[in-house]
């Protein structure tokens, strides 16, 4: 029988990441997958209080997470109630990105679920070098960032393509966690010195025949691409736009009232790595429905992580 693949929900118990948690119990369910919802405690912080707690700072300690235990568990009770949900939460002690990355690393999990805004260490996270570093360290599987509270099923993924080995990787991740969504394959493309153009005397018509030819070159090498991911054409819809890809990607959501994006990240140097990309940190930013990133861990493994 084929093990059931592991999910990690990673939560800091505030009300935002509820919604992270409850869609990470969806998807389990849908998969057949094992479910494990972790809260990271740094309860070292307080060792920096030995001198006013004295005696007690072992006592103060337990009493923490006795309580962090107790709304962990009741977290979870009040979600993973369906029968195809296995459900496990777990206290972990430690610097939180550390000790997560070695739990989903330990777990070699599928994907990891957290949400968009938070209490403490996950504040900020889709914006800053947190992420970056939770990203790079979970390089093996996608990261689900939830946004919205989940009423069902994911209805529509926009994925972004940017041709790059990543692009094909989000690609396969939509079909396997939102398998019965419509899918809208998007490639928003800029050409260079197309506005400048005429101003070097190049006639229109020869510039109108340069733009057709870059939106016929990118619309073919999308179909491929997606037949190369295992796509029929019944399967998807394509869009080949031109514009600033980022700000085409939020645009392409209203229109077709997406619920969820899958962004491919990828990088070869390590100032892009860190900064996950421009467009992808403005889609984390600006989408309003969920966001999922997949990590070419092929590149990103290379890359040397700093210290959480």
């Amino acid at each position: 029988m084929k093990p059931r693949e592991c999910i990690v929900a990673a939560t800091d118990l505030s009300a935002p990441a509820r919604h992270a948690v409850k869609r990470a119990v969806r998807l389990a369910a849908r998969t057949r997958g094992e479910l494990h919802v972790l809260h990271a405690l740094e309860l070292d912080a307080l060792d920096s209080l030995r001198d006013l707690l004295g005696a007690d700072l072992s006592a103060t300690k337990a009493a923490l997470e006795a309580e962090a235990r107790q709304r962990l568990e009741r977290l979870v009770a009040d979600h993973a109630r369906h029968p195809d949900t296995a459900a496990l939460a777990r206290i972990v002690t430690g610097a939180p990105l550390a000790v997560l990355a070695r739990e989903i690393e330990a777990l070699d999990a599928g994907l990891v679920v957290l949400g968009a805004r938070g209490d403490s260490f996950l504040r900020h996270a889709t914006l800053g070098s947190t992420a970056a570093r939770l990203l790079r360290k979970a390089v093996r599987c996608p990261v689900l960032v939830v946004k919205q509270v989940p009423h069902d099923d994911y209805r529509t993924v926009l994925v972004a393509v940017d041709f790059s080995p990543a692009a094909a990787l989000a690609i396969r991740a939509a079909r396997r966690w939102a398998p019965g969504a419509e899918l809208v394959l998007l490639h928003a493309f800029e050409l260079p010195f197309e506005g400048k153009l005429s101003f070097a005397g190049v006639d229109e018509r020869t510039i109108r025949r340069y733009v057709r030819s870059g939106v016929e070159t990118r619309r073919d090498q999308l179909h491929a691409l997606a037949r190369s991911a295992g796509l029929k054409s019944a399967d998807y819809s394509a869009r080949v736009v031109r514009g600033d890809p980022a700000q085409q990607i939020i645009a392409m959501e209203q229109e077709y009232d997406v619920d969820l994006i899958a962004v491919g990240k990828h990088g070869t140097h390590l100032a892009e790595e860190m900064l996950l990309g421009s467009v992808t940190k403005h889609v984390l930013a600006e989408a309003q429905g969920d966001v999922m990133v997949v990590v070419d861990s092929r590149v990103a493994q290379d890359a040397q992580v700093p210290a959480a």
